[in-house]
């Protein structure tokens, strides 16, 4: 697999449509959580790729949140990105923004996890050491259930994703937690 980009001008990429901090770190979260499952589901080789579709797959959305999986395609073309990047990034917006179905492992675990990342930082700032450190699975389990907690994480959509992976809920959050662990410096 290959993206056509180095890293380092990913992350200028990335820079040139996002400034927000948020964005910007959830950026590097994704690309730590999607690199650590590459390892886990046995794609180490691919590693770096997944960890450039973790880094871009909101490329497009602080400017065009609108258009979200749509505008990055373009950006991604214009800028002579592989077909392999701009389907594995534009994929997480499936039934949301576009019909692009996740059909690699590689795919289904972004779809899975862009917004259960989100729901277990949420989750991790309330706690006394508001890291994810010391988080337990039956916490981001309690505030799922509760649908005006980071209201803005789409709880079918968490679902639908570890249903994509034929995992269970449970599962699928305490291996997002263990790759959220590996990258504490962002983090935390």
């Amino acid at each position: 697999m290959d993206s056509n980009i180095s890293r380092e001008d990913a992350w200028k990429l990335l820079n040139e449509y996002n400034q927000e901090s948020f964005h910007l770190k959830h950026a590097l979260i994704l690309e730590g959580v999607m690199k650590y499952f590459a390892k886990e589901l046995g794609y180490e080789a691919d590693s770096d790729f997944w960890g450039q579709v973790g880094l871009l797959h909101d490329l497009d959305f602080e400017r065009f949140p609108e258009q979200h999986c749509i505008k990055s395609q373009e950006i991604m073309r214009a800028k002579g990105l592989s077909d392999e990047i701009i389907h594995a990034t534009a994929c997480h917006g499936y039934s949301i923004t576009v019909d692009i179905v996740p059909e690699h492992e590689m795919e289904k675990v972004l779809f899975a996890v862009d917004e259960l990342t989100g729901l277990i930082g949420a989750v991790a700032v309330m706690r006394p050491s508001k890291s994810v450190q010391d988080l337990e699975v039956k916490s981001v389990k309690k505030k799922f259930k509760t649908p005006s907690f980071a209201a803005g994480c789409s709880r079918e959509i968490i679902q639908k994703g570890a249903d994509m992976l034929g995992l269970d809920l449970a599962d699928l959050s305490q291996r997002t937690i263990l790759a959220m662990r590996s990258i504490p410096d962002i983090v935390d």
